[in-house]
């Protein structure tokens, strides 16, 4: 037990140190529009150091891995469409590599893989992190429509940082009743 607390510790002060450091670097960013704002990002970095320092069951920081690695995606392709990289499916590229840069680390630390660790045979952090990629994806939709049918206006300010969080704080709560 004690070993279980001393790494929880250490993860849960590399998880703070990571959205300290993701934090201060959007301070220096630009502040035009792009794909995914810098705030978003945050803002789900937050709620995965914030998931895992409490203990929360993974399928539920999976949601919020899940939409980071997506925010993180898309801002990185937009970050290289404004410096003139020409690749071709950046946005495509970007998030597989965002996924290879998470998920085998995750596997070979044994993060991820215990056979203990499952809803229905699969693993609570990749099932999490499934679902909060979808569910960042239908944030995306969702605005594009709402800006649509308002002429390209938001409706209410931060319209991008509301839709997301929303969407994956109901996915938590959802994954919560259902593990709970």
């Amino acid at each position: 037990m004690n070993q279980k607390l001393r790494h929880l510790a250490k993860h849960s002060k590399m998880t703070l140190a990571l959205l300290a450091t993701l934090l201060l670097f959007s301070l220096f960013l630009p502040t035009s529009v792009s794909a995914v704002c810098p705030a978003c990002t945050v803002a789900v970095g937050a709620g995965v150091g914030l998931s895992r320092w409490l203990g929360i069951d993974d399928v539920i920081a999976g949601v919020w891995v899940g939409g980071l690695l997506v925010s993180s995606s898309f801002w990185f392709a937009s970050f290289l469409e404004k410096k003139n990289v020409r690749i071709p499916a950046k946005k495509l590229i970007s998030l597989l590599v965002f996924y290879l840069l998470t998920i085998p680390p995750l596997y070979f630390t044994g993060v991820v893989g215990n056979s203990l660790n499952t809803i229905l045979g699969i693993d609570k952090l990749l099932l999490g992190t499934v679902v909060g990629s979808l569910l960042f994806f239908l944030s995306i939709i969702i605005d594009r429509v709402l800006r649509s049918k308002n002429e390209g206006k938001v409706f209410v300010p931060y319209q991008k940082v509301i839709l997301p969080v929303s969407l994956l704080l109901a996915g938590s709560v959802v994954f919560y009743v259902i593990t709970a």
